[in-house]
């Protein structure tokens, strides 16, 4: 739609014209309940917004943004405006602007049903409807008329007008006065983006953090959590509370700056797009961090992590705020940094490092390859530009710069300069020259190289070891080679390792700076000759790892030896980006998992070796023995499974995985058997979330009809059960059933974005790849027109969820695509750019595998 998409260069103008002194938005969400429809058209609430601001430049033009079906007033200044005039479905035109200012427009705005602005959710287990807000880059447009974008900040005051016994909340304190309408709190100023409104029967507990501040004063914060009344008995707030006293600790001992947002509610809703948002006051997150089932510490440090990352950003993203999205990563590297860096400092999950250095960096490796890669600073051209780089760079690699920048400048000055950032820019807006400048007065340092090598170019640097011995077998000569196209400075530590016949452990480490192509380790000369060198031994910069050959080879026999989980964690990493760089066959890598994963004593480090192996499988083994490599995966599942201590986490973590894997008739009756008790594995608990994991590949293999289905759906009568049951319904191997699972997503438009995603999820299943290649001339007949009518969120879904990555023969087509349709919108194209990548990616590899 004209209009929708704002670019950098509008907000920059409108910016240097207008000054916004405040908001006031009443809504009327009484219509959220009932029926769906009022109509033909979409459900729609009342929305009434007051705005006022100041222009530069008296008698100028500007606007202000809506998305909203219908506007019925609009009254500039006292003036009534035609809403057929001025409101074109995406801006109102506000002409011969005064001095001084006051918008006022009087909206019907729709409820979402793609979690883009303020989604409706009905529970199918009791018909309750809930109501939460998600805005993140420009979706506060579709709840109230505003100026949607970073700077223009403002304070804001929010009134509701609910249902009879709902409860709502916003970012500031709010209460239900006589007439029935909830008030809150003005706001201290904050971006659009990040207003909030969570309405309905949520079941809601509380609690308070105090805290003697330097100057003697108590600060008081209260503190709540929310969630649907279905999940109230699985509600655990009280770790909630804990982790989150925990993290206000962390930052007010480190930050020496109150938090500014008075109280501290996190609401877990459903059908969320994302993990979690950090709307100052009123903090929301997907509901799946509420486990309705037995659940490893990875899961629950997960949560605990996305819980830290989200209260990071109270000082880095809403206390100071990036002016335009080109400098996102000012808020979100910092945050995803803090919550690791407070995991560690403040919480039981002291292991915390290694989880960032297995999992996040994984996720900052590929999108770094992929030909969409940008500086961590990046040109963000328009809101779609925007929303999608929320990306593995702006995120991991940023965090990744971050924890190198602290060995770089030193953890007191890092602080410090974060400190001074805060106080000087509180409630404004700042670019990257601002915390520069904070770092190189606290640090001494000059901080321009350092940017310019780091922040603004792209890529990753490879490091490897060379090294030379004498005859007595010792280090004469050991260096780090560097290559890339960027050759940046690095404080990397290197390990050496020596294997005892049972254990394989450091005995000499040096800490070195490694700047241009080869960097000799002077330190490390006369060494032994290690059986292992460890290049960014403890994880202090942002590389891929890359090995000598004595090295690779100690790596083969012995790696389940290391003792060192954090330096066990980085070899697995290195050898999935060998793999994934077509330097290993995944079948070498596939029998490093089987061989060694029965030992790894970090979960999450197994959760990663998981979904690691079925990416090899899946993609990066050469055809001809996929079959075979499937079977042997499968067999060593069973067999860890069996072997696993009865009740541990490492049991549920292989089950699941034994289940993700299985294909043979024995193993699907196995899972049959534990689905109806007729066979057992001692002290595995086959709890509701667990029979839906073995249903899945049940229903995929065709050994569960939809009769079976709609039973488990009678067990599981919840909105939870629902997604899973969508999700086996789409995983049944038949052409009907593929059919309607299409048109169901790519066709219609009636489906949430929850169901959207499940349906998607079971669609694709990499045991039906004949069954699914038609669809890959109708995927590229319909991407466009998707893109063009669907919300951004949607289309992200269907775009990427959809693309035919399992045809052997979609490479053609994808290439014809994108030379048939160079003027697709841009995000569009760096979809399917992305998708070609990872596509030729995966020919390398199955290449190199076959050829082994």
């Amino acid at each position: 739609m004209p209009g929708e998409n704002l670019s950098r260069d509008e907000a920059r103008q409108r910016a240097e014209l207008l000054s916004v002194d405040g908001y006031e938005v009443a809504l009327d969400l009484r219509s959220a309940v009932g029926e769906d429809t009022a109509g033909p058209g979409p459900l729609t609430f009342r929305s009434v917004t007051t705005i006022r601001f100041r222009c530069a430049r008296p008698g100028a033009s500007s606007f202000a943004d809506l998305l909203a079906p219908e506007v019925t007033g609009v009254t500039l200044n006292g003036e009534k405006l035609d809403p057929g005039t001025v409101f074109d479905g995406t801006r109102i035109a506000l002409d011969s602007l005064a001095e001084q200012n006051v918008l006022v427009v009087d909206a019907q705005c729709a409820y979402s049903r793609t979690g883009e602005g303020l989604h409706r959710f009905v529970d199918p287990e009791d018909g309750e409807v809930y109501l939460y807000t998600q805005y993140e880059p420009a979706d506060a447009r579709r709840v109230f008329a505003n100026f949607e974008q970073p700077d223009l900040k403002a304070p804001f005051r929010f009134e509701v007008t609910a249902p009879d016994g709902w409860t709502v909340w916003s970012n500031g304190a709010g209460e239900r006065a006589a007439d029935g309408t909830w008030r809150f709190a003005e706001t201290r100023p904050i971006s659009t983006y990040i207003t909030a409104v969570v309405a309905g029967p949520y079941h809601y507990e509380t609690d308070v953090y105090r805290r003697v501040l330097d100057d003697g004063t108590e600060l008081e914060i209260p503190l709540g959590a929310m969630c649907r009344k279905g999940l109230a008995r699985h509600f655990d707030a009280d770790d909630i509370f804990l982790v989150t006293k925990q993290g206000l600790d962390f930052f007010h001992d480190r930050f020496d700056y109150p938090y500014p947002f008075g109280k501290y509610d996190q609401a877990f809703v459903p059908e969320y797009n994302i993990g979690a948002m950090e709307n100052p006051g009123c903090v929301t997150f997907r509901e799946e961090f509420i486990f309705r089932g037995k659940v490893t510490q990875a899961s629950y440090e997960g949560r605990a992590n996305v819980i830290l990352h989200e209260m990071a950003h109270m000082w880095f993203g809403d206390l100071v705020t990036m002016t335009w999205w080109d400098d996102l990563w000012l808020k979100e590297s910092f945050a995803d940094f803090m919550g690791s860096y407070a995991i560690v400092g403040a919480t039981r999950f002291t292991d915390g490092w290694i989880t960032f250095a297995n999992r996040r960096k994984a996720w900052a490796y590929r999108a770094d390859q992929l030909p969409s890669t940008h500086p961590i600073t990046a040109d963000i051209r328009d809101l779609e530009d925007a929303k999608l780089n929320f990306d593995g760079i702006t995120y991991a690699k940023g965090a990744s710069v971050l924890k190198q920048l602290v060995a770089y400048v030193g953890e007191d000055a890092f602080l410090e300069g974060a400190r001074r950032y805060f106080k000087r820019h509180a409630y404004g807006n700042t670019r990257l020259g601002d915390l520069l400048s904070v770092l190189e007065e606290t640090s001494g340092r000059d901080m321009t190289g350092w940017s310019r090598s780091w922040l603004q170019t792209a890529g990753v640097n490879a490091l490897t070891p060379e090294v030379t011995y004498d005859a007595g077998d010792r280090i004469t000569e050991l260096a780090v080679a560097q290559d890339g196209d960027e050759l940046r400075p690095h404080r990397v530590a290197v390990g050496l390792y020596r294997h005892d016949g049972t254990e394989l452990t450091r005995y000499a480490r040096a800490e070195i700076d490694v700047t241009g192509a080869r960097t000799v380790v002077t330190e490390l000369a006369g060494a032994e000759r290690p059986d292992l060198i460890l290049v960014n031994d403890d994880d202090l910069t942002y590389c891929k790892i890359r090995f000598d050959d004595r090295s690779l080879a100690t790596l083969r026999a012995h790696l389940g030896d290391l003792t060192d989980p954090l330096a066990r964690a980085l070899c697995w990493s290195a050898l999935w980006n060998l793999t994934r760089d077509a330097l290993m066959p995944a079948r070498d890598f596939i029998a490093l998992v089987r061989d060694n994963a029965g030992r790894e004593t970090d979960i999450g480090v197994l959760h990663m070796l998981h979904a690691w192996v079925h990416s090899a499988l899946t993609h990066y083994a050469a055809p001809a023995w996929r079959a075979e490599g499937g079977r042997l995966v499968a067999e060593s599942a069973l067999r860890e499974l069996r072997q696993a201590e009865p009740g541990s986490q490492h049991q549920l973590t292989w089950a699941r995985f034994f289940a993700s894997v299985a294909e043979s008739a024995t193993d699907l009756q196995l899972l049959a058997g534990l689905l109806d008790g007729t066979a057992r594995i001692d002290g595995l608990d086959v709890d509701q979330e667990l029979r839906w994991a073995f249903l899945e590949p049940l229903a995929a293999h065709g050994a569960a009809d939809e009769i079976v289905i709609a039973t488990e759906l009678a067990r599981d009568d919840t909105a939870s059960g629902k997604r899973h049951q969508v999700r086996c319904l789409a995983a049944r191997p038949a052409a009907d059933v593929k059919k309607r699972a299409w048109a169901t997503v790519v066709e219609s438009d009636t489906l949430s974005n929850a169901l959207v995603g499940a349906t998607i999820s079971g669609f694709v299943q990499p045991g039906q790849r004949e069954l699914l290649a038609p669809y890959t001339h109708r995927y590229f007949e319909a991407i466009e027109r998707v893109w063009d009518e669907r919300s951004i969120q949607i289309g992200m879904d269907v775009v990427s969820g959809l693309f035919p990555s399992l045809d052997e023969n979609a490479l053609p087509a994808t290439e014809a695509w994108l030379a048939a349709h160079e003027d697709a919108a841009p995000a569009l194209r760096r979809l399917v750019l992305e998708a070609q990548d990872d596509l030729r990616r995966a020919h390398r590899g199955q290449a190199v595998d076959a050829a082994s």
